[in-house]
């Protein structure tokens, strides 16, 4: 990996972006005429996924992907609406959630980000572990691309808001919902943050922490909730609800369980702290 200044690193990540953005633009653009625009749109976040892979690999380092996460909801649903010219109240209130949900996030990410010499302990754990044919297959199959694939599946209810003119008391459920699933995660992560510089090698256990041992990742799947619960409010129940269950699926079996092993191994106390706190609520 090279060994960029972070504020180099940080250019360079935002430059990777806005190629990814322009080849999904163009993709969807050339598709569009001779494919379902839900489809085209699939294949225009594939591609930039695509790209962002692909300078993962130019500066070996996974971590390219990241921000993707937090950066592709706010922009896909933004240009779906000024597409559809579609700004009636439940949009309006979807890209609000999205837009504050996609900023905290990626203010996060910003914030804990080292430069592009520095790598997720989850992608090393896999380069070093893995034989150079797997990693290869895992980085782009698990790594990139399913989490691309859950957060469109998870989208899907949102881009079924588009064409519902009113809201009703589910409709400001979901709102609110997203609302505090943002900020759950805004002050989960404020408090951890604070408590590593306190505390270097220890667990955090207060505030949010106390209660339950993944504050953030509750409210990354809360959020979901309540894009699904604001479409559920205009279009009823279907089999779109996927979407959220995908993502609690992800958190709760894969992502969860990695990080407790992890700290378990290197934090003492840990076990007992699992034992006695709740994984989510």
């Amino acid at each position: 990996m090279a060994n960029y200044s972070r504020g180099a690193s940080l250019a360079i990540i935002a430059v990777i972006y806005a190629a990814a953005a322009v080849a999904g633009i163009y993709v969807f653009n050339q598709l569009t005429p001779g494919m379902p625009e839900i489809w085209a749109l699939l294949a225009a976040d594939v591609i930039a996924t695509v790209i962002t892979w692909g300078f993962g690999l130019v500066y070996k380092n996974v971590s390219v992907y990241d921000p993707y996460w937090s950066v592709a909801p706010p922009v896909i649903f933004t240009a779906w609406a000024i597409r559809k010219s579609a700004f009636s109240l439940p949009v309006v209130l979807l890209l609000v959630a999205v837009w504050y949900w996609g900023i905290r996030l990626t203010g996060n990410w910003i914030y804990t980000f080292n430069g592009l010499g520095h790598e997720d302990w989850r992608y090393t754990k896999y380069r070093n572990t893995l034989s150079p044919g797997l990693f290869h297959l895992t980085n782009f199959f698990g790594l990139n691309m399913m989490p691309t694939l859950v957060v469109f599946i998870c989208m899907l209810p949102g881009l079924g808001i588009f064409g519902a003119d009113r809201a009703n008391v589910l409709t400001w459920l979901g709102f609110a919902m997203c609302i505090a699933s943002a900020t759950i995660q805004l002050v989960a992560d404020t408090q951890i943050h604070r408590f590593r510089e306190n505390n270097p090698g220890r667990f955090c256990n207060i505030g949010l922490w106390k209660n339950g041992r993944h504050p953030n990742y509750f409210g990354e799947i809360q959020m979901w909730w309540g894009v699904w619960v604001m479409y559920a409010s205009c279009r009823g129940f279907d089999a779109l609800i996927s979407g959220p269950i995908a993502m609690t699926a992800l958190f709760v079996f894969i992502s969860i369980p990695m990080m407790e092993r992890r700290q378990q191994d290197n934090k003492p106390g840990y076990a007992e702290y699992r034992k006695n706190t709740r994984m989510l609520i």
